[in-house]
């Protein structure tokens, strides 16, 4: 069986044209993932920019009323009578 696979010399000139086409498309590569690194970055300012305008009324709110106006302090006693304590034992 003959074997056809074609294992051409591509010389000096080959070698200098795939470093150049590689070099090119690793620059593209960088580049556009910088674009879009950065079209992320922008897109993730607005929605953050459109969410504090979008509250901004709420906030006033809150800062001006606290919430649930009147504030009790107290303490609470548990208190056992005796059937209760029958009834655990």
């Amino acid at each position: 069986m003959k074997n056809y696979r074609h294992t051409a010399n591509s010389g000096p000139f080959g070698k200098l044209l795939a470093l150049l086409v590689s070099v090119i498309v690793l620059i593209a590569g960088v580049m556009f993932s910088m674009l879009m690194l950065a079209v992320i970055a922008v897109a993730g300012l607005a929605a953050w920019g459109f969410f504090w305008w979008k509250t901004r009324k709420l906030r006033g709110a809150m800062r001006d009323q606290p919430p649930g106006g009147l504030v009790i302090d107290g303490e609470a006693v548990v208190v056992e009578d005796g059937e209760s304590r029958q009834e655990k034992t």
